[in-house]
C-alpha cells in the first residue's frame, strides 16, 4: 500500500517499511534520489544500491515516476532527517530528458511556464500554489457551513447581465455563418435552444439573492466570465466568485461578515499550508532582491497576511477616501498616474495608496457616488450615494466589492429605467420585491484575486490552473 511522503516526513520515525511513488525531482551519483508526491513540497531521498541493475539507472531521469519499496531509516545526510533505503525499484514512466521541457536545475521562468501549463504542477512553486488555492476553496466551504448559510448553485448559462457590463460569452447553438434572421436583419433567437439570446454568467448574485429571499443565508462559488478583451495580469476571461446574499442584513452587517471571511480563510490557510506559505515567502523575498530599493516591497508574504489578522480593517467613505488621496503627497507632487476628483471610480494605484501608504491595513470604502455602481444598490438618503462597498488589501487593491441591495421597488425600478434596464426582462427579480421584500445585502470575492493574495504572486494567470485569456484556450 502507497504512503504519501507529507506522512513520512511528518512522522520522523524510523526502521518501518513503507512504499512510495512518485516523480524523480533529481537524481545524482547513480544512487540518490530525491522524490515528489505533491503531498507536499518537500522530496524524500531514497537511497539505491550500487549494483542496482544498469537498465534502470538509465532509466531514473527526471520527470520519470517510479515505485519504491524500502525501509524508513535516519539519514545520514544533511537537510533531512528520514530517507528510504530502496529494495526494489520499478519505473512506472519513463522521462526522455532531451525532450523533457521542464529542467528544474535552472529556476525556469513564469512566463516560460505558462506556456506548459499542463506541467508546471510539477515545480516547487506551482505546488504549492495549487496546494494553498484547495486549502483555501475548503476554508470558503468550512466559514459559510459552520454559520449555517447554504451552498446555492446559480446557473452558468443565464439570459441576464447582473453588472450591465455588456461584455459577455454568447451561449448559441445557432450556425454561425448562416443564423436564421428577423424581418429586420437581426437574428432570430427564437430559433436558438433556449428560445432566446442566452450567456455565460458575469455573477451569480441576482440568483443568490433569490435564494435568500426565502433562505435567508446563501452562498454561491462557482465560475464565471467576462469576455473583456484585455491581457493585463488582473484579468482572466473564465474566473471563480464567491458570492454569500443574507436576507435581513445591512451595509455594516455586510462588512462585518466579509471582514470576518477574509481573515478565516487566510488563517486557516496559515495554520494548513505553513510550509508552502514559507516556500513562497522566501521565493517573494528573493525576487525583492532583484529590484531596485526604491521598488521593493515593504512587507514581506507573511508580514503582510499578519497584517490582514492582526488589525481591525479600518472603515471610511468614498468621500473621505477622496480627501485623503486628494491631501496625500503623492497627488500634490502630481505622482498619480490618473487624477483625483469627487465622482471617479478610484483606480488601483489609489486604493493601494489608502491601504500601503496612509492607514498600512486593509480598508473598507463605503457610500460610493451612484453613478459608478450598479443599478441594484440600494441608494443612500443623500441621493448620490448607494451603500455600497469595496475592501481594499495590500499589494492588490481592491478584494471585495459588495453593497446593501436596493430592496424598494419603487426606487429600484426607478433606478433600472435610468439605467436602460428592461423591467419586463427583470420580471422574476423584481417579484422578490413585491412579495415580501426585505433589507438585504452581499458581496462578491473574485477567488484568484484572494489566491493571488495569500500566495504573493503578481500575475492572476500564475493562480487558476489553466488561464482564459484572449487569445488563449490551451489544454
Amino acid at each position: 500500500m502507497r504512503t504519501k511522503i507529507k506522512d513520512i516526513l511528518q512522522k520522523e520515525e524510523f526502521d518501518y517499511k513503507v512504499n512510495v511513488k512518485g516523480w524523480v525531482r533529481s537524481f545524482r551519483n547513480n544512487q540518490f534520489i530525491a522524490l515528489n508526491d505533491g503531498s507536499c513540497i518537500g522530496n524524500i531521498q531514497v537511497v539505491i544500491g550500487l549494483d542496482t541493475d544498469e537498465t534502470i539507472l538509465k532509466k531514473i531521469n527526471t520527470g520519470a515516476s517510479v515505485s519504491v519499496d524500502g525501509m524508513v531509516i535516519a539519514s545520514q545526510g544533511k537537510g533531512q532527517k528520514v530517507e528510504i533505503k530502496a529494495d526494489s525499484i520499478i519505473i512506472l514512466g519513463e522521462c526522455d530528458p532531451e525532450q523533457f521541457p521542464l529542467q528544474l536545475k535552472n529556476r525556469p521562468s513564469l512566463e516560460y511556464l505558462r506556456e506548459i501549463a499542463h506541467l508546471r504542477f510539477r515545480t516547487n512553486t506551482f505546488g504549492a500554489i495549487f496546494r494553498i488555492r484547495h486549502t483555501l476553496a475548503y476554508a470558503v466551504h468550512k466559514f459559510y457551513n459552520d454559520r449555517g448559510f447554504v451552498y446555492l448553485h446559480t446557473p452558468i448559462i443565464t439570459a441576464s447581465d447582473a453588472e450591465g457590463a455588456g461584455e459577455m460569452f454568447n451561449v448559441s447553438t445557432l450556425p454561425a455563418g448562416n443564423p436564421p434572421r428577423n424581418e429586420d436583419g437581426s437574428i432570430d433567437y427564437k430559433e436558438d435552444f433556449f428560445g432566446r439570446c442566452t450567456n455565460l454568467t458575469v455573477s451569480g448574485q441576482l440568483e443568490a439573492e433569490l435564494g435568500a429571499m426565502a433562505l435567508s443565508e446563501v452562498y454561491t462559488f462557482g465560475p464565471t466570465f467576462r469576455a473583456e478583451n484585455s491581457n493585463t495580469a488582473r484579468h482572466l476571461a473564465e474566473f471563480w466568485m464567491i458570492e454569500p446574499e443574507v436576507a435581513f442584513n445591512d451595509i455594516h452587517d455586510n462588512m462585518d461578515l466579509a471582514e470576518d471571511f477574509i481573515q478565516y480563510v487566510i488563517r486557516y490557510t496559515l495554520e494548513n499550508n505553513r510550509e508552502d506559505l514559507e516556500f513562497l515567502a522566501q521565493r517573494l523575498a528573493d525576487e525583492e532582491k532583484q529590484k531596485p530599493m526604491a521598488d521593493r516591497s515593504e512587507l514581506g508574504l507573511l508580514e503582510k497576511l499578519d497584517v490582514v489578522l492582526n488589525n481591525k480593517f479600518e472603515r471610511i467613505t468614498y468621500t473621505d477616501a477622496i480627501n485623503i488621496l486628494l491631501d496625500s503627497p503623492t497627488y500634490k507632487k502630481k505622482k498619480f498616474k490618473y487624477d483625483v476628483k469627487w465622482g471617479i471610480d478610484l483606480q488601483s494605484e489609489h486604493e493601494r495608496y489608502l491601504v500601503e501608504k496612509h492607514f498600512k491595513k486593509p480598508v473598507i470604502v463605503t457610500g460610493y457616488p451612484k453613478d459608478i455602481k450598479a443599478f441594484y444598490m440600494r441608494q443612500n438618503d443623500d441621493g448620490t450615494t448607494v451603500a455600497a462597498m469595496d475592501i481594499l488589501v495590500p499589494g492588490i487593491g481592491e478584494l471585495v466589492g459588495g453593497s446593501q441591495r436596493e430592496e424598494r421597488l419603487d426606487k429600484l425600478t426607478q433606478r433600472m429605467s435610468e439605467m436602460h434596464i428592461p423591467a419586463e426582462e427583470m420580471y422574476w427579480y423584481l417579484d422578490t420585491r413585491r412579495f415580501g421584500t426585505v433589507p438585504h445585502a452581499g458581496f462578491g470575492l473574485g477567488f484568484e484575486r484572494l489566491v493571488l493574495f495569500v500566495t504573493g504572486m503578481t500575475n492572476i494567470r500564475d493562480v487558476i490552473p489553466f488561464p482564459r485569456t484572449p487569445k488563449s484556450a490551451d489544454f
